[in-house]
């Protein structure tokens, strides 16, 4: 390395070491985890506290990013990490509509426009 060159610091060095297939599953399951919760999936709590914790409006905003990401990314990850993401997806879609007290038509929930209408 040159001299004039700053050191490359070690957190840069470690998350180049990182498979992009990595990173991206772990970016859709933080926002497939907190998508649960706004839905009122929080594991671990009873029915009152998962209700405490649902806030639909954020769950669609998270819903739609998921599913940004895995429509983008599928053909890059290939078919069996593309599949689960789809699948985790899918349920939090349907579990969106379920928990909406006014559900949105079939086709127009968070994310269909991006993957297709889940009923």
């Amino acid at each position: 390395m040159p001299a004039d060159q700053p050191p490359i610091p070690d957190e840069a060095r470690d998350i180049a070491d990182v498979p992009a297939v990595e990173i991206i599953t772990t970016a859709a399951v933080h926002l497939m985890s907190a998508a649960a919760v706004k839905c009122g999936l929080a594991p671990d709590t009873d029915d009152r506290a998962g209700a405490e914790l649902k806030d639909l409006d954020e769950a669609r905003k998270l819903i739609v990013a998921l599913a940004g990401l895995v429509t983008s990314s599928a053909p890059d990850l290939g078919n069996q990490h593309a599949r689960s993401l789809r699948d985790g997806l899918r349920s939090l879609q349907l579990a969106f509509r379920e928990a909406s007290p006014y559900p949105d038509p079939i086709g127009q929930g968070p994310g269909e426009d991006l993957t297709g209408p889940v009923g």
